[in-house]
Order: C-alpha cells, then structure tokens, then sequence
C-alpha cells in the first residue's frame, strides 16, 4: 500500500506557501512607508501648530502653503525647468567627478609612487571650501554651464577618489597572495581580486560624491544663473518669499534622496554576493 504521506505534506507545503510569502511582501512595502513617518509626523506637527495659531508661520511656512507654492510653480512651468537645469548640471558634473576620482582613486591605490606623488596635493585641495573655487571657476570659465558643471564634478570627485583609494588599500592581503599563488595576472588580480573587494566601499563613495554634488550645486547656481532650484533659493530670498525658499529645499531632498536611491537599486545587482549584516536584518 502507497502512503499518501508525501502527497499530504506537499500540498501542506503549497498551501503554506502563499502564507509565508506574505510577511515578506508586506514588509518590503511597509520599509519605505515607514522612512516617510518622520517627516511626515513633523509636517503634520507644524501644520496644527500654525493653525491653532501657536505660531503665524511667516518665516517658517506649514505645510499646505509650501505645497500651494509647488503647484503654483509646476502650473506656470517654471518647476520643471528648473528642476530640468539642476538635473543636467548635477548629472553631467557627477559623471565627470566620478570617473576622474575612480581613475585617480584607482592609480593612486595601486601604483604606491602615484599614491605619493597624486595624494598628498589632493588631501591639501580637498581641504578648500567649496565657496572658495567659485571666484577662480568664474575667473577662469565665466558664469556660464562649464563653470557650474566644473564646481560639482569637484565636490563629486573628493569622496570617490578617497573611497576608491581607501577601498584599495584595505583589500586582505591573504586574498592578494591567494591571486599570486594562482599566478593571476595584472588584469585577473583586478577583475577578479581587487574589484569585488572593492565593490561595496566604491558604492558607499557614489553615493557620498552624489550627496555633495547637491549640496555643491547650490553653490554653483549661485554663479549668475538664472534658472535652477538654487535660483529659486535666492529669487525666494531677495523678494521675500519664504515658501518658495521652503519649497526648494523640499524639491531639493526629495530629488536627492531619488537619485540616491537609483544608485542602491542600480548597484544591487553588483552586490549580490555579500553575506552582510545589513542584508540578514533587512536593510535599505
């Protein structure tokens, strides 16, 4: 007689399935609801503040007005073309930074005579305020897009150059003699040694570099633009215009925080191999 207990269990197991899947999906979805509890407890908590008139909300204005604003730009079209203006300047200048700081971070992490020779000029030119570039830029560049483009590709090329050098430089030396003892060659040590160790750092400093390419962009609009979320900035300043200063930076981290987060999910791919902490906890 044939037991019917594997088919019992199978079909326990199937009808567990869905169950067990649940969980899962659920919290995928309620992670990004639940980074969005913060701001949105103290949006709400500045709005019922202003309305039972704790405060008048002149310079700091509640919410609902800094929303008006937003709709009132993206009605008249001036909201995307500035927004427009700020991405390709962000975009064009954080491409630039990044492959200079991966080649530089690169030689000057592999090659210890470039290290000596490149690093200590660029720790000394790292220490420089990012205001401080903006008069030689427009000295040497005018006011135009290449100046502006220049002043965030440096802002994006410090943290990458020091994320890729350091990454380097802190590969296991046990994993390198493992490549020499297989006779790896320059190329194959680098493919298959130095650049999955090197991976998850080199993300780390995309990201850092993207995060002051943002902050260096409004130091570059500054430069005579006259488009641009930091031309929103001063245009809310000198008409007095608080909600419209609110309103672009509120354009600005919800902009940033996108772009960061195309750079986690496009990097995901590269880092599937890692048996990390933060992946067993269910990390961002």
């Amino acid at each position: 007689m044939i037991s019917d207990a594997p088919v019992l269990r199978r079909s326990s197991e199937q009808a567990d399935a869905p169950v067990s899947r649940a969980p899962s999906r659920l919290s995928r979805y309620a992670r990004p609801l639940l980074g969005l509890a913060l701001p949105l407890t103290l949006a709400l908590g500045w709005e019922l503040a202003v309305w039972l008139g704790w405060s008048n909300g002149r310079l700091v204005p509640p919410p609902s007005r800094v929303f008006a604003t937003i709709v009132e730009l993206a009605r008249s079209g001036e909201l995307t073309r500035h927004i427009a203006a700020t991405l390709y300047r962000v975009g064009l200048g954080f491409v630039l930074g990044v492959v200079a700081g991966t080649l530089l971070g690169a030689i000057a992490g592999y090659w210890s005579l470039a290290r000596r020779l490149l690093d200590p000029t660029i720790q000394a030119l790292r220490a420089i305020p990012s205001i401080a570039w903006v008069p030689l830029f427009i000295l040497w560049l005018g006011i135009f897009e290449t100046s502006k483009i220049a002043l965030i590709a440096v802002g994006v090329f410090f943290p990458v150059y020091l994320g890729v050098m350091g990454a380097i430089l802190s590969v296991d030396r046990k994993i390198v003699e493992v490549g020499r003892i297989f006779r790896l060659s320059g190329p194959a040590m680098i493919r298959r040694i130095l650049l999955p160790a090197v991976l998850p750092a080199y993300v780390v400093s995309l990201r850092v570099g993207l995060g002051l390419g943002w902050m260096f962009v409004v130091a570059a609009e500054f430069m005579g633009a006259s488009e641009g979320l930091g031309y929103l900035l001063i245009d809310g300043q000198q008409l007095g215009k608080p909600a419209q200063i609110v309103a672009a930076i509120v354009i600005f981290a919800i902009l940033g925080k996108l772009t960061d987060w195309l750079i986690e999910i496009a990097t995901v791919p590269l880092l599937r191999w890692q048996d990390a902490f933060g992946r067993e906890r269910g990390g961002a």
